[in-house]
């Protein structure tokens, strides 16, 4: 009976042997997706069965570029020389750890563990390594626009990251959109038809809890026909003293800006001034100063301008008054004069007793 029973025991080890080698290698458990910070550590872990006459490996594999897969590890040691990398084996759960220290951007990617059963046959596992970076905004986003009033304008914003961030709109001053409200979420923001309000700067901004975000400038430039204001229509001034005719014109491209007089054009000479102050790219100031005035240089002027989308004229009217109108009677800095203001204070005085002397006599 005891001889049987070592028979049937060997007999049921042989084909337990024969069975183990029938079996097929198998991956028994991969590691899940890995989120880590830059700097951080991260191990993936790899179980397989039956593998006793076969080679386990773990490659980066490249899914963009075919046959670009990076080799790490073959067996229980390492091919990649990189101290970042180490490699551990433990044979009681035949489990092949990979450790990668000090993770960058580049590590990110997808890690594969295959068992080599020959060139044209592999089992293999994939575990995705995923590295938080922080947002960037793509070189494709728009950088600046210009267009005209009435146009459709849109402005893309792309951005990458890990997480893959969230992108934002706002505006200079946290001016309302033309979208409305002060915040618009999307990669594309349309303006349907912009008006010369909707000008200036806007921001594209973006973020996904990495870092402080990001944010790109976007210049929006827009075209207008020019406005011509005047804040006095009308002015007063006596004989033999300068007198300041002024305009404002709002325009984008900056205008030609021109003054008139019964239809002719003015230009500096020892009867006129003119001067322009740009305040910004859309806003100038325009002065003509009538110099020494003279009976003929009462009347009608024309403040004009100019650009490539039309132009726009304001009058204002230069009369003539018995007292002089200080400023600039009395003089101004800002064109450089000598006087002073006693001196110009004297001057009014006795434009004043003369007024009054001439209005006696002829009472008389």
């Amino acid at each position: 009976m005891a001889n049987f029973i070592v028979l049937f025991v060997a007999i049921a080890s042989f084909y337990v042997q024969i069975a183990i080698g029938q079996r097929s290698p198998t991956i028994s458990y991969i590691s899940q997706t890995q989120i880590k910070d830059i700097g951080g550590t991260v191990e993936l872990s790899c179980s397989v069965q039956y593998t006793q006459d076969y080679s386990v490996v773990w490659m980066k594999v490249d899914k963009v570029v075919t046959g670009n897969s990076l080799p790490i590890s073959s067996g229980s040691g390492l091919i990649l020389h990189d101290s970042r990398f180490s490699l551990r084996y433990d044979p009681t759960s035949s489990t092949y750890v990979l450790q990668i220290k000090d993770i960058q951007e580049t590590d990110a990617g997808t890690y594969s563990c295959q068992i080599i059963i020959s060139p044209n046959n592999r089992v293999s596992a994939e575990v995705e390594v995923e590295v938080r970076r922080p947002p960037f905004i793509s070189d494709n986003s728009t950088r600046s626009v210009v267009v005209s009033e009435g146009e459709a304008v849109q402005m893309e914003c792309y951005a990458g990251g890990y997480p893959p961030p969230k992108i934002s709109w706002r505006r200079e001053n946290n001016a309302i959109l033309p979208t409305g409200g002060s915040i618009y979420r999307g990669t594309t923001l349309k303006i349907k038809s912009v008006h010369k309000e909707d000008r200036g700067t806007y921001y594209c901004v973006a973020e996904n809890g990495v870092g402080r975000g990001t944010k790109r400038n976007i210049a929006v430039e827009v075209e207008f026909a020019p406005v011509v204001t005047v804040s006095k229509p009308r002015l007063g001034q006596a004989l033999q003293y300068d007198m300041d005719l002024e305009c404002h014109v709002e325009a984008y491209p900056p205008p030609a800006i021109t003054w008139e007089k019964d239809g002719i054009t003015l230009s500096n000479n020892q009867h006129y001034k003119i001067s322009h102050f740009a305040v910004a790219d859309e806003f100038t100031d325009t002065t003509l100063r009538v110099i020494t005035i003279e009976k003929r240089q009462y009347g009608q002027y024309k403040c004009k301008a100019a650009n490539k989308l039309g132009t726009s004229e304001e009058q204002v009217e230069l009369f003539e008054s018995i007292i002089p109108v200080c400023p600039p009677a009395c003089g101004s800095s800002r064109y450089g004069e000598a006087s002073t203001l006693s001196t110009s204070s004297a001057t009014l005085f006795i434009s004043i007793i003369i007024f009054i002397y001439r209005s006696f006599n002829a009472q008389h």
